[in-house]
């Protein structure tokens, strides 16, 4: 009797067990780890099926696993059985599981999920979310630029999540978000406390080329550089530190952007108020070099004045040099007060005014006449450039290089680099132009040779030369020409060949021209001179009496 009762409970139970169905490979099972060994953890998930789990898929990022006997979990059946008869469980895809049905959640409701980094791949990050693993963009990670990630690591925070895609497996998510949110509830709040004209003390957080940022309580304003001080500031850290406590006043508030500007000049006193009364024109002060451009330099008067020496203003003779060869920076010059115009905050200064005209002083030391000494600087087409005291030049005409002959010819007689003597002929100082001369430095020997020689003059001249044309004469060693038809007043006489080379003639002066440097003669201007004067004194002309006749006349009347 107690056989056949155990034989019906026995067969109730086979049929309990046949109905119900096997867990079907590829979902999510309740077990219990029934042991530890070997560094895995024994589970058993019924049905007579027992699986092997590594611990470290008990374990988070960074943490070591808190696993024990009797624990129930959930796993992944991957398989029924293998080639042991074992169960291939996974713990690790059922948290995955788990993961995905959370996230996806999360993600519909737009909720934040909590994370941690674990690792780094190339553009970012990895971050586990409870069992699924999410990429974490660098641009991401905060609100500004990430240098060291490490202190983030293993580290549980919130994150929002961008974008998921299940079948493919990818989720992206936010750590900025979340920071950017929590601070714009920060900033409102403080924002709302500060007033535009507000002093307040802040932390410099941050120090960039361009300023810096402060932290103001909570949230970040910018000062920057040209509102550090009112003297010129190459870079914040020239005045700044990070960590360092300063008072700022609060310029511009957008409630928009909540973004702030800040101040620190604007507490101090405005130099420009005085510069007027301090800084009179046409008076020369004493000032600092603090940059150099391509168009002239810039010299602090005080801390927080500056004026601008304008390329033309540095020096009198260097005229297309780079600012940089005249001065330098950090350089303590003179400079003279041009212009200041308040409004635009701009001081005009000078360099060169502070100094004396160089052409003025030449002018002082070597008036018109006067004798320089000084090498050829430059020779072009038109003359020499003769470089004279403070480096000023004067220039050689073609026409001033000699007497005789044309400039042309002899200009190539000189080099660059030869000393050479000139005469001063003009200076104007307004132009900043000196002209001198070669061939005055042995006097005019034209002038010397015909002083005292007018028009109408009657002169001895030796014969030179016979040509065609008529003959070349000389004259204290100045040469002129006689033309045929100037050689006789008798038409037949006016043949040059009846003279010979070493002649001498009595010529009548018909002009006297310097610009030539000739002197127009003739000898039948003389005859004709010497026949009216002897009409006038013994005849007329009328009478019938031949020249011969009154020359006669005169001729015994003498006697």
């Amino acid at each position: 009797m107690a056989q056949n009762t155990s034989m019906e409970e026995f067969e109730a139970l086979l049929n309990e067990s046949f109905e119900i169905d096997t867990p079907q490979e590829g979902s999510v099972v309740k077990g219990r780890v029934i042991a530890i060994e070997a560094g895995q953890a024994i589970i058993d998930v019924g049905y007579k099926m027992e699986g092997r789990v590594e611990l470290k898929e008990f374990a988070n990022p960074g943490e070591a696993p808190e696993i024990e006997v009797g624990d129930e979990v959930e796993v992944y059946l991957r398989q029924v059985e293998n080639a042991r008869g074992e169960a291939v469980l996974s713990r690790e895809m059922a948290r995955r599981e788990a993961a995905w049905d959370r996230l996806e959640k999360a993600y519909a409701d737009e909720n934040r999920v909590e994370g941690a980094i674990f690792g780094r791949v190339k553009g970012g990050f990895t971050v586990d979310l409870g069992g699924a693993v999410a990429f974490l963009p660098g641009s991401q990670v905060d609100v500004r630029p990430v240098r060291d990630a490490g202190p983030l690591m293993g580290l549980k925070q919130p994150f929002q999540i961008l974008k998921m895609d299940r079948r493919r497996g990818n989720i992206v998510v936010s750590r900025r978000a979340i920071l950017e949110e929590s601070r714009a509830e920060q900033r409102a709040e403080v924002i709302g406390k500060l007033n535009e004209g507000d002093a307040v003390d802040g932390v410099v957080k941050n120090i960039t080329e361009y300023g810096a940022f402060v932290d103001l309580g909570g949230v970040d304003g910018l000062l920057h550089v040209t509102d550090m001080a009112w003297r010129r500031v190459n870079h914040p850290s020239e005045i700044l530190s990070i960590g360092e406590t300063v008072k700022v006043q609060v310029i511009k508030i957008n409630k928009e952007t909540h973004r702030i500007s800040l101040g620190m000049k604007q507490l101090q006193e405005d130099p420009w108020e005085s510069v007027q009364a301090k800084y009179p024109l046409e008076t020369v002060h004493k000032g600092r070099v603090t940059n150099i451009t391509d168009y002239g330099a810039f010299v602090e008067l005080e801390p927080g004045v500056e004026g601008l020496v304008h390329v033309s203003e540095m020096s009198w003779t260097k005229k297309n040099v780079h600012p940089g060869k005249i001065v330098s920076t950090s350089q303590e010059v003179e400079v003279m007060v041009l212009e200041i115009d308040p409004a635009k905050r701009r001081v005009s200064l000078g360099l060169k005014q502070t100094m004396r005209n160089p052409w003025e002083l030449f002018e002082e030391k070597y008036p018109v006449n006067s004798e320089v000494e000084g090498e050829v600087k430059n020779i072009t087409e038109f003359g020499l450039f003769i470089g004279l005291d403070d480096d000023i030049d004067g220039m050689v005409h073609l026409s001033d290089l000699t007497w005789e002959g044309r400039g042309e010819d002899v200009i190539g007689n000189y080099r660059k680099g030869d000393v050479v003597q000139a005469v001063v002929t003009e200076i104007d100082t307004d132009k900043e132009r000196i002209s001198l001369s070669i061939k005055a430095l042995g006097g005019d020997p034209f002038a010397e040779a015909v002083a005292g020689v007018k028009r109408g003059s009657i002169i001895t001249v030796e014969v030179t030369a016979i040509e065609d044309g008529g003959v070349e004469v000389s004259y204290e060693g100045t040469k002129s020409f006689i033309r045929r038809s100037d050689l006789s007043r008798d038409r037949a006489e006016q043949r040059p060949e009846r003279f010979q080379v070493g002649d001498k003639v009595d010529v009548r002066v018909t002009n006297v021209d310097p610009k030539t440097r000739r002197l127009g003669l003739s000898i039948k201007a003389r005859e004709i001179a010497e026949e009216k004067e002897a009409v006038q004194q013994y005849g007329s002309s009328d009478s019938g009496a031949s020249l011969g006749d009154i020359l006669g006349a005169a001729l015994k009347g003498d006697e």
